[in-house]
């Protein structure tokens, strides 16, 4: 099975960062966060969404992106993104890509989107009103089509 790596840039809400973690877990995936972070990690919130998971994580947490690109090296990254142009579907995902995600509240921080404007994904959505997805529903979404991918 592929390995893949889920990036949170600065995430906010503990719920939701337990819940990834959950999925990584289920996944054989490595999350990532990048500080600072909205909740403590002894936060009972996002140990009850993680719940007996949280253990069995394969985590590691930076104190900035600089740092986490300094220790990782990625070859390829993946921003998911609200304001990204290309599909999400239209790309192929290489075992160990690294999917990054922005905060809840705000998105990826202002200067990613210049940065790495050739590398921004979003997922499609329908409807009149909408705005972005949760932050745990668009890890799962993104993640589970890049395993059915490699599994495919």
């Amino acid at each position: 099975m592929a390995q893949f790596n889920i990036v949170l840039v600065h995430p906010e809400i503990p719920q939701n960062t337990g819940n990834i973690g959950r999925l990584c877990v289920s996944t054989d995936s490595r999350l990532h966060l990048v500080k600072p972070l909205g909740f403590s990690l002894e936060d009972k919130y996002l140990k009850r969404s993680g719940m007996d998971y949280w253990p069995h994580l394969d985590l590691h947490v930076y104190e900035t992106w600089e740092a986490f690109l300094t220790v990782n090296t990625p070859e390829t990254l993946f921003f998911l993104s609200t304001r990204g142009r290309r599909s999400f579907w239209d790309c192929r995902y290489p075992d160990g890509c690294y999917l990054v995600f922005g905060n809840e509240g705000h998105g990826l921080p202002p200067e990613f989107y210049e940065r790495y404007q050739h590398s921004l994904l979003t997922i499609p959505m329908r409807g009149q009103f909408h705005r972005s997805f949760n932050l745990a529903n668009s890890v799962a979404i993104t993640l589970f089509e890049a395993l059915r991918q490699q599994e495919g």
